[in-house]
Parts: structure tokens; sequence; C-alpha cells
């Protein structure tokens, strides 16, 4: 019995949630695992109910699970609130809370999905395989903030720290990974001028010794960043900090030609996940029906390889995506071909995960 606490949040996260959820009650038939599912309040609906993004009650939920699913959060409805209380504050709150410290980004082109990729197909050469690994709970998220009245107007400011112990575990997390790839990491920073990159630089360096089987280069962000788009292909791992992880991650998932596609995994030590899509809230299209379900559907396979240990059931899942998408089946977001709605997609995961 593995005990799930999901939190829909808002936006499309309510629509996405109850095809992952399908999903999941197909894994369970299936596989016979049993599955203690109980939803809780988060982000912005949990702000109307309770005046905070992350209630108690949700909390304690959350550090009692065995995984924890999300949709999304935030919208415009609360974009006047302060810092501290808006939607994405709860998030950085959960993440601190369940010490994820860990935060795997698949970016994977679909060959069926080729077409819908903003590159050439010379650029893409044999498709796209890139995993990112980003440093989640310190950085300049988390570090000393704040405004202050100066002679003319205010001055703001974010401060940058990391901690040999946090560079050295996301560290081993990367080469880890990269052992069951293609045994290359790309270590990201910016150290010709941050202290804390060149700190970064030389702790990956001193971790690298103890994984002689893989690949060390390094990048500096801005490179990387041009790098991602005129050669995806030399890239296996992308090991880097939690600012510069958000912004990589979030270049790949275009690159795979649907935000839509992209799921997520934040992990500590004990095999506890935060799993979620990378995608927002989308408002816009919230209520419409257009939202694309995979990416939620593909962080369920992420919970069963990570946190369960059932690699068989995840890869399933994977398989019956891949066979969808070759069969022509697409939501809005993923261009031409047969468009199904948000429940239809989800429908049509279980029907391929049956067969």
């Amino acid at each position: 019995m593995y005990k799930i606490a999901v939190l829909p949040g808002d936006g499309i996260g309510k629509e996405v949630i109850e095809e992952a959820l399908k999903v999941l009650d197909s894994v369970s038939e299936k596989y016979g695992i049993e599955f203690d599912i109980k939803k809780y309040l988060f982000g912005g609906c949990a702000i109307d109910e309770y005046g905070t993004p992350y209630p108690k009650e949700t909390e304690e939920a959350c550090l009692e699970s065995d995984a924890i699913l999300l949709g999304a959060v935030g919208g415009p409805k609360w974009d006047d609130l302060d810092g501290d209380k808006r939607p994405e504050a709860g998030l950085l709150a959960l993440r601190k809370s369940l010490d994820v410290y860990a935060n795997l980004r698949p970016a994977i082109l679909f060959s069926s999905l080729k077409s819908a990729s903003p590159l050439k197909d010379e650029l893409l050469k044999d498709g796209l395989d890139v995993l990112v690994v980003r440093e989640l709970t310190g950085g300049i998220y988390f570090g000393e903030r704040g405004t202050e009245k100066i002679d003319y107007g205010y001055k703001a400011y974010d401060t940058e720290a990391y901690t040999t112990k946090e560079i050295e575990r996301i560290a081993h997390i990367a080469f880890k990974a990269a052992r069951n790839r293609k045994k290359k990491v790309t270590s990201v920073d910016k150290a010709n001028i941050l202290d804390s990159s060149r700190l970064w630089r030389k702790v990956v360096n001193e971790v690298s010794k103890e994984y002689p089987d893989v690949e060390l280069n390094h990048q500096y962000i801005d490179n990387c960043s041009m790098q991602l788009i005129k050669d995806p292909s030399q890239f296996d791992v992308i090991l880097t900090s939690n600012l510069f992880g958000d912004i990589l991650s979030d270049e790949a998932s275009q690159l795979t030609g649907s935000i839509g596609m992209l799921p997520s995994a934040s992990l500590r030590g004990d095999k506890v996940g935060l799993y979620e899509p990378v995608h927002g809230s989308a408002p816009d299209i919230a209520g419409t029906k257009k939202a694309n379900p995979l990416a939620t559907i593909l962080s369920v396979a992420m919970m069963l390889e990570y946190s369960f240990d059932r690699l068989d059931a995840a890869n399933d899942i994977r398989k019956a995506v891949n066979e969808l998408l070759e069969d022509g089946y697409r939501t809005p977001d993923l261009g031409s071909g047969i468009i199904l709605n948000t429940e239809e997609m989800g429908d049509m995961v279980v029907k391929y995960l049956k067969r």
C-alpha cells in the first residue's frame, strides 16, 4: 500500500490530475498495486480557503505520504498578493519541508512529435533525450532577500549562496543518473563571474573522481543556453543550480515541441518524491478541456519508478504514451492529428495500457 497525497492546485492542474489518477487506477488493477490516495488544498485554492498556500493539514499529509502528486498552482487572481502570500511561495515551502533537493526533468522528443519541435531536422539529428538535474532547495530562491528604501526609490536584493554539502549531494544524483544513460555530465555554472559558481565547479570536480566511468565537462550558463539550440544532441545529463536549472529546463522543454509533454520528479535520498508536470496552471485554457495531461501522466511514471521501484509499470505507461502518439493521437498543443480533449487523452492512455 503506497500513500499518495494529491494536490490538484489551480487552473488546469485539477483537470490533468484527474487523468493521471485514471492511469493510476489502471496500473493498480493491472499490477495489483494498492494506492491510498487523498486530495488536499494547495496553492491559490488554499489561499481562498485558509489564507495560506500551504495549509498545516496539507503539510502534515505530505510529510506522512510516500509520494506527492501535484497539478499546478497560481493564476491572475492571486498575482497582486505579497510575494510570501502567493501560490508560488507555497511551492517553495512544500519543496523545503520535504527536503526534495534534487529536481529531475527529462526532456525527451518522441519521434512522432519531431515536426512539433522548433528546431530543424539537421539540428535534432537522432532526436533529443536530455535529463536536467536541478538543485532545488538552495541558491538564490532561498537566499537572503529584501527591499529597502534609499535616497532615490528602492534597492532590492536576492542572494545566491551554496554550501559544499548542497553541491555534493546534487552532484551525486547527477552522476548516478548518468551511469544509467550515456555516461556524460555537463555541469553548468557562471564560474568566470560568481564565487558561488566557483565553489560549485570545485565541488563537482571532486565528486566526479568517484565516477571515473562518467565523462564530465563544464559550460557557462550563457553558452549552455546557446548550445541547447545549436547542438542539443551533445547533452546527456545537465547538472546545475536552482536558478539556472529553472531556466534551462524550460528551454529544453520547448525543444520537445510542447511543455505539455514534460514531467518532473523532485527527490530526496529516501525515495520520498514530489511529482509534477513542468507546465503551469494555464488559466487561459482552464475549463476548456484543451490541457495536455501527458506531462502529469508521465510524472506518475516517474513516481512509480523512483518512489515505488516499479520500473515495469513506469515503462508500461511510457510505452502506452509513445504508441498512441505514433498512432496520431494529439491534444491541441501538439499540432495536427487526431485531436483529443483532456479527458479523451486520459482515456486513450488507459486504453493503450490495457492492450
